[in-house]
């Protein structure tokens, strides 16, 4: 259950990336209390998978799955340049992420 929630969590912090990004320094109003819902949501369920996984590899792994699906989601939507090689290094990120889980055992 701890890695559901870690994932789920990574997820959340793509969200909140996204939005803080369009709240233009947090002065627009939608986006800023998607941003803050997102963040409570992101943080809490961390701190909640930390207390049955190891601190170090849910860190990583939250912060690369936020990073990809943030980088993901703005290519998709156009907002930034897709590439072959982003795209490879994205796959490189997430394989490193699926090598410390099976280390995890």
């Amino acid at each position: 259950m701890s890695w559901i929630v870690l994932v789920v969590s990574g997820l959340f912090e793509a969200v909140w990336a996204t939005a803080l990004g369009r709240s233009e320094g947090l002065t627009k109003l939608g986006p800023t209390l998607v941003f803050g819902g997102a963040l409570i949501v992101s943080m809490g369920g961390l701190a909640w998978a930390m207390r049955g996984l190891p601190v170090g590899t849910s860190y990583a792994v939250w912060v690369a799955i936020g990073a990809a699906g943030t980088v993901t989601y703005a290519m998709v939507t156009g907002t930034e340049p897709a590439s072959v090689a982003k795209i490879a290094l994205l796959l490189g990120l997430i394989g490193c992420v699926v090598g410390l889980k099976m280390l995890d055992h």
